[in-house]
């Protein structure tokens, strides 16, 4: 990998999600540590917006972040864009596509992956969202789709063009039914004249009793009345059995003809190979950690984010697979391992649960505090601001504060653009432009 060898601690970090750029951002300053950021992707994604880039209300680069620019002018940090293969811990070595690298601390912060249940036919034919890529996907699709269903002549054909399907109400599902709902409400009387709004059918499948499950009653009820006045329909109880690429079939019996399917419902962590078995727990694919972190039956391996399962009283599952937790875990960490190198005690890492929002649309939001729960335009308006503030980088935010005041006041979603076509049938984990050969038939 060509990193140089260095007589201080050489700490390396795989994955640049929230997590690990936080911990590297806290041990930059200490100038102790050798740091070494690893990831697939040169730049951090803020995924609670990637339901924006897919519904084009955002340009991809508004929340993405260089990683590089992390680590500029920062003295014995490096980073390098590769896939870690797997590691072997016995002589503290990660194996990645591009060679090998010891390290002292190994920090694991790889976080999740779409979980498709081992449903086959829904991964291979059904939309995921968990990268930028695949929201740029989702976007292209939904307007190819508009785009085909002005000119086709059959009736069945124009129908599935203009079903939209997405299973999963929790945040992801419920943002982005209430995203295309705003799309069909705002953007295509003005673009598409061809197509009545009424036409377009927008159907949220939970297979639970309420939308955004996680989330407190009171919250729920107020998402659902949300959801209903922007004119989703809403399927409870229902869970999909699967997706032919023309059809999605349910429990109920249900058959919702679509050329749309996005799958939001569920996340499953996205581990490395090469740890004891003891250390995974192979249902959830998080690592097992102590209150420290640190990976069980490992003193100098630490897991941090989605990837981590810190079994507490409170959280018997482990904490919830959102950015609060990873943030706070890199941050504990990152004073944890400078506690190591003085050779004081440890602290054990406390959860502050700062609360949960989900937004639906326009002036429509939901938060849970402690004590409260409260929607509508003040919900929205701390959703803004939150986002805003946790979003990496100066530019991006007034980027997005940019985008997010345009779009407000002039109804519109300014990045309806098929930059990049999506191909069905194309594995589209992280689907890059089609090769020549393929643009040409």
């Amino acid at each position: 990998m060509n990193i140089p060898n260095t007589k201080q601690p050489r700490i390396v970090i795989v994955g640049g999600g929230f997590a690990g750029i936080h911990l590297l951002r806290k041990l930059i300053k200490t100038k102790k540590f050798q740091l070494v950021l690893i990831d697939k992707h040169n730049y951090h994604s803020f995924q609670p917006l990637l339901y924006q880039v897919s519904t084009s209300g955002l340009e991809p680069d508004s929340i993405a972040y260089p990683l590089r620019k992390i680590i500029t002018s920062v003295e014995n940090a490096y980073f390098r864009l590769t896939e870690v293969t797997s590691i072997d811990a016995k002589n503290s070595t990660l194996h990645s596509t591009i060679g090998e690298l010891t390290y002292d601390y190994l920090v694991i912060a790889t976080g999740s992956k779409t979980n498709f249940f081992g449903n086959k036919s829904i991964e291979k034919n059904g939309m995921a969202m968990k990268t930028i890529p695949q929201a740029l996907n989702i976007r292209s699709l939904i307007l190819q789709n508009l785009e085909k269903a002005t000119i086709t002549t059959h009736k069945e054909e124009r129908e599935a063009l203009l079903n939209f399907v997405i299973a999963g109400a929790g945040p992801t599902g419920v943002e982005l039914s209430g995203a295309i709902a705003e799309v069909r409400n705002n953007i295509v009387p003005k673009d598409y004249i061809d197509i009545q709004p009424s036409e377009i059918k927008i159907h949220l499948l939970e297979g639970l009793e309420r939308v955004l499950p996680p989330m407190s009653e009171k919250a729920s009820a107020k998402a659902k009345k949300f959801l209903e006045e922007l004119g989703v329909e809403i399927h409870l109880n229902t869970m999909v059995e699967d997706y032919d690429g023309e059809v999605v079939n349910t429990n109920k019996g249900d058959r919702f003809k679509t050329k749309t399917f996005i799958w939001s419902a569920g996340v499953t962590g996205a581990p490395v190979k090469g740890l004891n078995a003891n250390a995974l727990v192979e249902r959830a694919n998080r690592y097992n950690v102590n209150v420290f972190n640190q990976v069980e039956g490992y003193e100098n391996v630490f897991a941090i984010g989605d990837i981590a399962l810190m079994k507490s009283e409170k959280y018997p599952k482990g904490h919830p697979m959102v950015a609060q937790p990873a943030i706070q875990q890199g941050e504990n960490l990152a004073k944890n391992l400078i506690k190591i190198q003085k050779g004081e005690k440890l602290k054990p890492f406390s959860y502050f649960d700062k609360g949960t929002m989900a937004t639906i649309g326009r002036n429509k939001a939901v938060v849970d505090l402690k004590r409260s729960t409260f929607g509508g335009f003040f919900a929205w308006f701390i959703w803004m601001f939150v986002h805003l503030w946790f979003l990496v980088g100066f530019r991006n935010r007034i980027v997005t504060f940019f985008n997010w005041t345009y779009n407000y006041i002039n109804f519109d979603r300014a990045a309806r653009l098929i930059i990049r076509p999506f191909r069905g049938g194309v594995k589209n984990e992280d689907l890059v432009n089609p090769p020549e050969e393929e643009e040409e038939e």
